[in-house]
């Protein structure tokens, strides 16, 4: 049986604060792990993070619908309500966003919402969702 899982593998600076964040935070079951990095199930994705030294953010001119975008990140394509229930979850938790939930091009073809925020080691991660999910790869 094949599986389309995607595989990332990234740095953070120590497991006890990644557990806290993607375990508890996100609700991402832990998989496999060592003394040096631990794998978690993020949203159906295998997310493997490893300690060490954390890529460090580029200065960009990346604009996505007029919003400077941090690069690099990573993230997840979430359906709608996961994403407002996450979204949510976070205000509550008091995670400060670098982008607050917004919802980008309204009204067109891939209309999504998205938000932005770090995890506890500064690694820069989306969250989106698209209101007609069929059109995740429109042009």
């Amino acid at each position: 049986q094949c599986m389309n899982v995607f595989h990332l593998a990234y740095t953070v600076t120590d497991l006890d604060s990644a557990r806290s964040f993607y375990g508890e935070l996100l609700g991402c079951q832990e998989g496999r792990s060592t003394d040096t990095w631990v794998d978690f199930n993020f949203f159906g994705n295998q997310l493997s993070l490893h300690v060490g030294e954390v890529v460090k953010r580029s200065k960009t001119t990346s604009k996505v619908d007029d919003i400077s975008v941090p690069m690099p990140h990573f993230g997840c394509v979430l359906d709608w309500n996961t994403f407002h229930n996450l979204a949510d979850k976070l205000k509550s938790a008091g995670i400060q966003f670098i982008i607050e939930p917004t919802i980008r091009f309204k009204g067109m073809p891939g209309e999504q919402a998205t938000m932005f925020f770090e995890d506890y080691s500064g690694n820069a991660i989306e969250f989106k969702t698209y209101r007609n999910p069929s059109e995740v790869f429109s042009k």
